[in-house]
């Protein structure tokens, strides 16, 4: 079954497509097949990127440079000062710790919400009959109804159309809805091109259509997407890469001043262990432990006013990359919208409800 699935489907012929997939053309798939496929396939859903522990998310909060020289300055200055001190600089590295964990913690159940609620249901074929799933549910195999309104669930060949037309401009950025038919495309049409399918997270604006579908979940266009993306590495804000030079300039720095501390004592023949804890309180004095603490509060303002705005921000620093960006660079497509339409008032006989 999976060999199936590389097939070129606009290439192919209705019957040949329905043959291959094991379909039956009028009366769909039964019960039992359809529950064999869900057990192979999984369900038709995007996996989402596995999300690291809540204890590993904390302990990655402390994963900075600023925040290991402010870890080593506590500790020393609670053996040279005091644990009052120390107490005070391990606070501010706890404070930010925590702020930066339940921020991106907000922003992962943010996501999931908004996940949950764009699941979607689907008309079928199955035994014969016509009923209404989830898309969830559906496998490559199952025969769907299509209309105008609909968000298309998954992967679709066309085998009958009236007049169909559907916006794939969240897949290929064209914002004028295509025509759709059911013929027989070349073996080399691209996929913006392929007239005779739709894709999952298209929106049919006309018409009507009758397909079955042929990929699911990840193995849909819209998952490979997302699989891509899930790949790419995190890229780095302006602001933590200089943090980061900062960061390890100023240790330099440290290190320097500390050995050139010691070479002066051992210099003027002061004792080895003076020498060494006037270097150490040098170095303490010189680190700022109030830059992580300041940086902290100043983007979790940042992410309030954004969140005011109903934009959601996972992790801190991405809302001082947008503090950053000069230049905004897009089509005519307008893809930076949602791209759906909301009921924004129900008229039902002589009264309005908004």
């Amino acid at each position: 079954m999976e060999s199936l699935l590389e097939h070129h489907w606009h290439h192919l012929a209705a019957a040949e497509v329905l043959d291959l997939l094991d379909t039956d053309g009028a009366r769909g798939l039964d019960r039992f097949e359809v529950e064999r496929r869900q057990r192979h396939f999984g369900p038709n859903a995007v996996s989402a990127k596995k999300a690291r522990g809540p204890v590993v998310r904390f302990l990655l909060q402390f994963h900075q440079p600023l925040v290991y020289i402010l870890i080593m300055s506590g500790l020393v200055t609670a053996v040279l000062k005091g644990p009052v001190d120390a107490a005070v600089i391990l606070g501010v590295v706890l404070i930010n710790a925590v702020v930066g964990f339940l921020q991106e913690a907000k922003a992962e159940q943010a996501i999931e919400a908004l996940s949950r609620r764009l699941t979607t249901e689907a008309t079928v074929v199955r035994a014969g009959e016509r009923r209404r799933v989830a898309s969830t549910e559906l496998v490559p195999g199952d025969l769907l109804f299509l209309q105008a309104g609909d968000k298309v669930p998954a992967d679709v060949r066309l085998l009958q159309v009236k007049d169909l037309q559907a916006d794939e401009s969240a897949l290929t950025g064209e914002s004028v809805p295509v025509v759709k038919v059911a013929d027989v495309l070349p073996h080399d049409t691209i996929l913006a091109d392929r007239k005779n399918m739709v894709y999952g997270s298209a929106l049919l604006t006309y018409g009507q259509g009758f397909g079955v579908v042929v990929a699911t979940g990840d193995r849909s266009e819209i998952g490979r997407i997302s699989g891509l993306i899930s790949e790419a590495a995190d890229l780095e804000t302006p602001l933590t890469r200089k943090i980061a030079r900062f960061s390890h300039a100023l240790v330099g720095i440290i290190l320097g001043f500390g050995v050139l501390t010691v070479a002066v004592g051992a210099w003027h023949g002061q004792a080895l262990v003076d020498t060494f804890l006037a270097a150490v309180a040098l170095v303490v004095a010189v680190i700022p432990e109030g830059l992580p603490a300041a940086v902290t509060i100043t983007l979790a303002i940042g992410v309030a006013r954004m969140a005011r705005r109903h934009a959601i921000i996972r992790k801190l620093p991405a809302v001082e990359t947008l503090g950053s960006t000069t230049v905004i660079c897009s089509d005519k497509t307008g893809t930076l919208t949602e791209n759906q339409m909301t009921v924004k008032e129900i008229v039902a006989g002589a009264s309005a409800t908004n």
